[in-house]
């Protein structure tokens, strides 16, 4: 059953269109990613559908409900944890989690058994007085997530959930979004992390200049356009033109970039005497194959 569904949705900065024309639903209990380069348009997806930028054309229910007729009822659902560190400085851990659930007119006592149940689970117990200076960076981005919990939603938007973090703490901050997952808790995470997709994500919408230009699992996206693995071949040990002229007189298709060519095939007889080393295909793989590896700035 889908819990969040989008249909035609568009978004229009004077002349530059975010994102076009696009549509998708969201399954509930799952967990969707939006992966993307810069300037893709997966905030400006999440920023409607979190009811903070007006919608150009198009429509977005939520458990239901039309986010153009019930905007506040879809913001009171719905938890959403931003790319950036917006904790107050000025107040404790706990502080924090119970001034945040007056937004949601949460009463006192229920906000303070929720804020210790999101400490635990977020095991941030021992940093209930501490202050948000003496939080390191994983503390903080787990703090954010049980922050966004405070409402008990059934739907998480997380925006760069892992960003800025050492491999331990991203790791954990993964587990978490496992567990809450398990728990029946829809998640919508936004990212350019391929290893995170990939982890955590059941289905992934590869975003590009505003529009969807695939969506499956992480698994489904790899085997369809990369195959198993990548054959690549080091041009500092080939020459170069005579190796690309033997890989196009095989009708192979490859790319180029940084001195490596990468031949994409799923039949091992095409690539056979050929130079190189064999490796697994990933979901980076089939991103750079359908954004491209020019940055956009």
């Amino acid at each position: 059953m889908a819990i969040i569904i989008a249909r035609n949705l568009t978004k229009k900065f004077k002349e530059l269109t975010a994102v076009d024309n696009i549509s998708l639903e969201i399954e509930e209990g799952e967990c969707f990613g939006l992966l993307g380069p810069n300037g893709a348009g997966k905030t400006s997806i999440i920023r409607m559908i979190t009811a903070v930028s007006p919608v150009t054309h198009g429509d977005i229910w939520v458990m239901g409900k039309d986010l153009k007729r019930y905007p506040r009822e879809v913001k009171a659902i719905l938890g959403v944890i931003p790319q950036m560190d917006n904790l107050d400085e000025d107040l404790t851990v706990i502080q924090n989690l119970l001034t945040f659930a007056r937004y949601f007119a949460i009463h006192k006592d229920v906000a303070y058994r929720r804020s210790l149940e999101i400490l635990h689970l977020m095991k941030l117990e021992g940093k209930r007085d501490s202050r948000i200076e003496e939080l390191s960076g994983g503390m903080k981005r787990r703090l954010l997530i049980g922050r966004g919990l405070i409402n008990a939603p059934k739907i998480i938007i997380l925006d760069e959930p892992s960003i800025g973090l050492d491999p331990q703490a991203r790791h954990m901050v993964w587990q978490k979004l496992r567990e809450l997952k398990a728990q029946g808790v829809t998640q919508l995470l936004c990212t350019q992390n391929m290893e995170e997709a990939a982890r955590i994500c059941d289905r992934v919408a590869i975003i590009h200049q505003g529009r969807i230009v695939d969506i499956d699992t992480p698994q489904g996206l790899v085997a369809k356009y990369m195959g198993s693995q990548i054959w690549e071949i080091d041009l500092v040990s080939v020459e170069r033109d005579s190796i690309i002229s033997e890989l196009e007189s095989r009708r192979l298709e490859f790319e180029e970039f940084s001195g490596i060519i990468h031949v994409f095939s799923t039949d091992n007889k095409l690539i056979e005497g050929l130079p190189g080393t064999a490796r697994a295909a990933t979901l980076e793989d089939v991103f750079f194959k359908l954004t491209g590896r020019s940055l956009v700035e």
